[in-house]
C-alpha cells in the first residue's frame, strides 16, 4: 500500500464515489418502471435489447446480422489522480459493452467539472486517462460534451458493434450452468477507506483500469450467452437481475469468492459505502443469507467500480464461485 500523492485530492470534492454514487437500484428501478415495454410507432430499426431486464447497454439491429450496441456510464472520482480516474471510468464505460459480447468502437466523454474550482490542467489530465484507455481498446474518442458542475464528473457514452447471434444477456442462463467472475471483489471498500484515509490499494486501481475485452472474448469463444459487468449494485445485486430475468435461481458458493488483498480489512474498519448498504437491503428479501455472517454478506454486496465479468459459463482463468439451478423460493442462495 502507498499513501496518495500530496496536492489536490479530487475524491474530496465529491459526496460518493465511482458506481457507489449510483441511485440504489430498487429506487432506480421505480423510476424507470414505466418507461420499459414502449416503443416509437414507426421505429427506424428494431431494438433488440432495452430496459425490460437492466441488460448492461441497448442493442438495435443492423445489416448483415450485426447490432448497435449502445451504453454510456459516468460518476465521481473513485481515486484522487486525475489521469488515473479517467483510465478507471473509461475502463468502466467499456465494460458494458464487453458484457454484452460486443467490440467497442466509438466513445465520446461526459465531462463535469467544477471550473471555479479545479484547474483546467487536472480536467485535460482526465480526458488524457480515458483516451488512453479508449485507444488501448481500439476504441475511436470522436469529441463529447460537458459542463459546468459542483462537482467533478467523468464518463463515456460507448457505440459498439455485436453479432446478433452471439450477443451475451442477462436473462439468457440456464439451470445447470456454472457461474464464473473474472476479477476479485473488495474494490468499494477499498475505495471508501481511500476517500476516507488517503490509503491507495494500488491492485484495486490497477484492477480498475483493467479492460474486460480478454474476459469477454473467451466467453464467446467458450459459447457463453449470459453475462453481464459487477459494478455498482455489487455481486449480488447483478446475480438477482440476472436470475430473476432468466428465471433460475443462483448458489454462490461464498468461499469461492475471490477478493482483493485488505478488503476484508477495510470492511472491519468500517469503511462500508451507503450504496453497497442500499444494495443488501435491495437483495436480502429474495435472497437466503443464513449461511453467511452479516459481514460477508456485506461484502458480496459490495458496490465495485469497473469489476468484472459475471457468467453463466466457465472460462480460462476465472473462477467458479457457484452454479444457477432451476429457480426456487429465493432466487440466490449462498452457501
Amino acid at each position: 500500500m502507498t499513501s496518495a500523492p500530496t496536492g489536490i485530492r479530487l475524491t474530496r470534492y465529491a459526496h460518493g464515489g465511482g458506481c457507489a454514487c449510483k441511485i440504489p437500484p430498487g429506487e432506480l428501478e421505480a423510476v424507470v418502471a414505466g418507461l420499459t415495454g414502449t416503443g416509437p410507432a414507426d421505429p427506424a430499426a428494431e431494438l433488440v435489447i432495452g430496459l425490460d431486464d437492466g441488460d448492461d447497454a441497448a442493442v438495435v439491429r443492423i445489416a448483415g446480422g450485426q447490432g448497435l450496441v449502445l451504453t454510456t456510464d459516468f460518476f465521481t472520482p473513485v481515486v484522487d489522480d486525475a489521469y488515473t480516474f479517467g483510465r478507471i471510468a473509461a475502463a468502466n464505460a467499456l465494460s458494458d459493452v464487453y458484457a454484452m459480447g460486443g467490440t467497442p468502437v466509438v466513445a465520446v466523454n461526459l465531462l463535469g467539472w467544477p471550473r471555479d474550482v479545479l484547474p483546467a490542467a487536472l480536467a485535460a489530465e482526465v480526458l488524457r486517462g480515458g483516451l488512453e484507455v479508449a485507444q488501448e481498446a481500439g476504441c475511436h474518442v470522436g469529441g463529447g460534451h460537458s459542463i459546468d458542475d459542483p462537482e467533478p464528473k467523468y464518463g463515456m457514452a460507448v457505440t459498439g458493434l455485436v453479432d446478433l447471434d452471439r450477443v451475451m444477456r442477462n436473462d439468457a442462463a440456464v439451470a445447470g450452468s456454472p457461474l464464473s467472475l473474472t476479477k476479485p471483489l473488495g474494490v468499494g471498500v477499498l475505495n471508501n477507506r481511500h476517500k476516507s484515509t488517503g490509503e491507495v490499494s494500488d491492485e484495486a486501481v490497477a484492477l480498475m483500469a483493467t479492460l474486460n475485452r480478454d474476459a469477454a472474448r473467451a466467453a464467446l469463444a467458450a459459447g457463453i450467452r449470459a453475462a453481464t459487468d459487477v459494478t455498482g449494485f455489487g455481486l449480488l445485486g447483478h446475480l438477482y437481475k440476472m436470475a430473476r430475468a432468466s428465471g433460475v435461481t443462483a448458489v454462490v458458493d461464498a468461499a469461492a469468492v475471490p477478493y482483493l488483498t485488505g478488503a476484508r480489512e477495510a470492511l472491519a474498519g468500517g469503511f462500508v459505502s451507503g450504496g453497497t448498504r442500499r444494495n443488501l437491503d435491495w437483495v436480502r428479501p429474495h435472497a437466503d443469507l443464513s449461511a453467511v455472517s452479516e459481514d460477508e454478506a456485506l461484502l458480496l454486496a459490495d458496490a465495485q467500480t469497473s469489476g468484472g465479468l459475471l457468467l453463466a459459463g466457465e472460462i480460462p482463468d476465472a473462477p467458479v464461485i457457484g452454479e444457477f439451478v432451476p429457480q426456487q423460493e429465493s432466487l440466490i442462495i449462498v452457501r
